[in-house]
């Protein structure tokens, strides 16, 4: 692991990427790594995938992406006021490529994500990108699985 320099946590700016975000601020801070976290902001609203006529859809993805990334702010914000060197970047467009483009662009040794796209709704959010990710990633990759929750009817 002495050639890991740089590590990116990708963000969904949903709630179960703080586990991937604890990661990597653990991972930096073993190996002496910077540490980077990326939100990719694929907004199918403005990409032309869907064309739906529901306002409502549209404001509360703009909410839920929000109230996440505020989550995720704070944090980010502990952890830099604990001294640990966190390079934010937010990207729009498709997730795989603007994902690719930060590895290429930052020298990244090492990807941190989640192993699940988390549900349907998120899949129409964010793009169904991890397997594409996978196969086209050019560094090691770090598949952080959540915990399953129980199931309710």
């Amino acid at each position: 692991m002495d050639d890991i320099k740089r590590i990116l946590v990708v963000s969904r700016m949903t709630r179960y990427c703080r586990k991937a975000v604890h990661y990597g601020i653990s991972l930096s801070q073993k190996y002496g790594a910077e540490l980077y976290v990326v939100y990719v902001v694929y907004d199918p609203f403005n990409f032309g995938v869907w064309n739906l006529p529901i306002p409502s859809l549209e404001e509360e993805y703009k909410r839920t992406l929000k109230e996440a990334k505020r989550e995720l702010d704070a944090i980010i914000d502990l952890e830099k006021k604990k001294g640990v060197a966190i390079k934010e970047l937010i990207k729009e467009g498709k997730p795989t490529e603007e994902i690719l483009k930060v590895v290429k662009e930052e020298d990244i040794d090492l990807i941190i994500m989640l192993a699940h796209e988390e549900g349907h709704l998120e899949h129409f959010l964010f793009g169904r990108s991890n397997e594409e990710i996978i196969r086209k990633m050019t560094c090691s990759i770090l598949m952080v699985k959540k915990e399953p929750e129980p199931v309710t009817r």
